[in-house]
């Protein structure tokens, strides 16, 4: 049996009777949209934040899409962000219009090097948006005293950080908005596509939820233009409700498999061979994925395959480098460590109900081919 690096069946087992009670309560309810299950889920995403607003959208790029526009970011304008992050983080600030602008990342956590930032900085930014990357927070005290100087605003990419917290303060929290996305191999995970907008700024939120439904306010009357049909339905926001409920446990379970993989793993390591993850001072990690390194990357992933391991790469491709994006004006060479981390990285399975049996046998067939290069 192919052992894969993110499998929900185990957890959907143990969790099914209240999942399935989740979709009784929705369907009886007689509302299917924009009902209680969504305004009890958002709530409570705001209250676990310690913020004032959370406002639930249909996935996470359109969290961070809303979220930028609602930041008053549009054509013309200019948003700083990383490209060692999913493509959705770039898609989201090309759809509305603005031009991102890539800064590398560090080398030891992978992390938006927050010391390139101000360098990148032009009379046509608008917003900062710093990615909270594979389950840690990047250093935002210092992106916040930055962005005030220069009369910039900040929105935190969380769609790989719930719960994650730097120097005590929860990710998302730290900006002047953040982005949530709860595809399902999220630590926090819908049964489908969902999103989300925090803020503790209430005009912000008013935005976030004129623009998630069509531009409208209460009524069909168009308030703003351009808005959008991007609301989280009620299916998923209950299941979502539910689920908060279990955060700080389904973080509790990364950490001890990230534990075991460190224990088990750790006497392999060096400068020319593995490297495991590296959380940044101050920060409290919660592997959204278990990213490593070595120089053999693809040929350790061969050698896995063969023994039914299935791992992944986060990301194999930069996204600067991408010809989808080439009109930005990017070439290979532009952000080096980026594209040195490109071609070393991969994620070995990570998540909360990953069998012992399971981690076992990957530890051992990691540890054979490691041993064997």
């Amino acid at each position: 049996m192919t052992t894969y690096v993110w499998d929900y069946l185990l957890e959907y087992e143990s969790e099914k009777d209240d999942l399935l009670d989740a979709v009784r309560k929705v369907f009886s309810s007689g509302q299917l949209v924009l009902g209680e299950s969504l305004k009890g889920f958002e709530d409570a995403f705001a209250r676990y934040h310690g913020v004032g607003h959370a406002a639930g959208v249909d996935n996470g790029t359109n969290a961070l899409k809303i979220g930028l526009e609602a930041l008053g970011v549009g054509p013309g304008d200019e948003v700083i962000t990383v490209s060692n992050t999913a493509a959705p983080t770039v898609v989201a600030i090309v759809e509305t219009g603005a031009t991102p602008v890539f800064v590398d990342v560090r080398e030891e956590d992978f992390l938006m090097d927050t010391g390139q930032v101000e360098a990148a900085i032009s009379p046509r930014t608008k917003v900062i948006l710093p990615v909270h990357l594979y389950g840690q927070c990047v250093d935002m005290a210092g992106l916040r005293r930055l962005a005030d100087r220069h009369g910039l605003k900040i929105l935190e990419d969380c769609a790989q950080a719930h719960g994650a917290r730097r120097h005590g303060r929860l990710a998302g929290t730290m900006g002047d908005a953040a982005a949530f996305s709860f595809y399902p191999t999220k630590v926090l995970g819908a049964y489908g596509d969902g999103g989300a907008v925090i803020t503790s700024d209430p005009e912000t939120d008013r935005a976030v939820r004129q623009l998630r439904y069509y531009g409208m306010d209460d009524s069909y009357y168009v308030v703003r233009s351009p808005g959008h049909n991007s609301r989280l339905d009620e299916v998923q926001a209950e299941i979502l409700r539910r689920k908060l409920g279990r955060l700080d446990a389904y973080i509790a379970g990364r950490r001890a498999v990230a534990r075991r993989y460190e224990q088990e793993l750790s006497d392999l390591t060096g400068p020319d061979g593995l490297v495991l993850p590296s959380p940044a001072p101050g920060n409290d990690h919660v592997h959204y994925v278990y990213v490593v390194r070595h120089p053999e990357r693809d040929a350790i992933l061969d050698a896995l395959r063969k023994r039914d391991i299935s791992l992944n790469i986060s990301y194999p491709w930069p996204v600067h480098t991408m010809s989808g994006f080439a009109h930005l004006g990017y070439s290979e060479g532009d952000l080096p460590v980026t594209e040195k981390l490109a071609g070393e990285i991969f994620s070995l399975p990570m998540y909360p109900s990953l069998p012992e049996a399971l981690q076992s046998r990957i530890i051992a067939a990691a540890r054979e081919v490691l041993k064997s290069l």
